[in-house]
């Protein structure tokens, strides 16, 4: 089995004694070529050339932004194919969101050592889960995208990060106060064009997810659509109000750990095909996390099987959701 063990070593949580522990346990497993990253969209240069190659593996130690990139990069060269290789994480991010909707533990260790269980079991087996992603016709989605406040977050984090301070999830939290506050008063954008139902004007911003939960705060799991997995179609929520306190009562709502996330205000939907946000004017937006600017348009379509993963088979959905 031919593997690339893929790391990006400015990620918040990978360490050299990290990487080394992962290229070991995968060698004795794997015929492993070990590359690091060093600019943006290396990563997508490095799938997509490792996919031309028939390479079986692709490895990813490093957070989501590397993860989406590695993604696009074997899509971007063969499409959703059974023939391109299998994608698997050992998280370095801070937040992990992909590899934790995976079922892969947050902790590199262990995520190792589930890792070479799985490559292990694919020898007997044959065959990889594969999941469903998010065409969003510029670029794939691996988990999340947004419109509005959410891309403001994201911008602001990146313009943060750029200046040499560290990503944590406190400072996300702390960031989104302040842009929801700043948003306010602001005058809704967006419109929601959804199948089989007129178009939803007034929005202010909007989530789409492939995946549940959208987020996390720390270890604590930030439900939007928790109906929402890697097996099904589409989920969306977004608000026709950005009223302060409506909204605190929803956040309190998707911090629980029985989310009923329900609101006048707010418009969610889950298992769509497809999905289309415009905008008066252009407005921030975030795919995967990763700031990719102003739009005022987004079109986004859910491709099952699109993607063959290193993972866990998929958890039934807990009864308490």
């Amino acid at each position: 089995m031919r593997a690339v063990l893929i790391v990006n070593p400015n990620a918040t949580s990978t360490t050299p004694a990290g990487r080394d522990l992962l290229a070991h346990a995968l060698e004795s497993r794997t015929r492993l070529t070990v590359v690091h990253t060093d600019h943006r969209g290396h990563a997508i240069e490095i799938a997509g050339d490792a996919a031309r190659r028939g390479v079986d593996v692709l490895i990813v130690h490093g957070g989501d932004g590397t993860v989406n990139e590695v993604v696009n990069g074997v899509l971007g060269e063969l499409g959703p194919s059974n023939a391109g290789p299998a994608v698997g994480v050992v998280p370095g991010g801070s937040a992990n969101v992909f590899a934790r909707a995976l079922g892969i533990s947050p902790d590199p260790l262990e995520a190792t050592n589930q890792l070479v269980d799985l490559l292990s079991e694919f020898r007997r087996t044959r065959t990889w889960r594969r999941i469903g992603l998010m065409d969003c016709k510029e670029r794939w989605a691996v988990f999340t995208a947004g419109m509005g406040v959410d891309g403001d977050v994201v911008a602001a984090v990146e313009e943060q990060r750029a200046k040499g301070r560290k990503v944590t999830a406190s400072r996300y939290i702390r960031v989104a106060i302040r842009e929801v506050l700043a948003s306010a008063r602001a005058e809704p954008t967006l419109t929601l064009h959804l199948p089989d139902r007129d178009p939803v004007t007034g929005v202010h911003f909007a989530f789409v997810s492939n995946s549940s939960p959208w987020t996390y705060a720390n270890a604590r799991p930030v439900w939007t659509n928790p109906d929402t997995t890697f097996e099904t179609g589409l989920g969306v929520f977004a608000t026709t109000s950005m009223n302060v306190w409506a909204n605190l009562g929803l956040v309190r709502q998707m911090l629980s750990r029985n989310p009923r996330l329900k609101a006048r205000h707010l418009v969610r939907d889950d298992d769509l095909p497809w999905l289309t946000v415009t905008s008066d004017r252009p407005v921030a937006c975030q795919i995967d996390g990763d700031f990719i600017g102003p739009r005022e348009k987004m079109e986004f379509v859910a491709v099952p099987d699109a993607l063959g993963v290193v993972a866990p088979p998929p958890k039934s959905r807990p009864e308490h959701l």
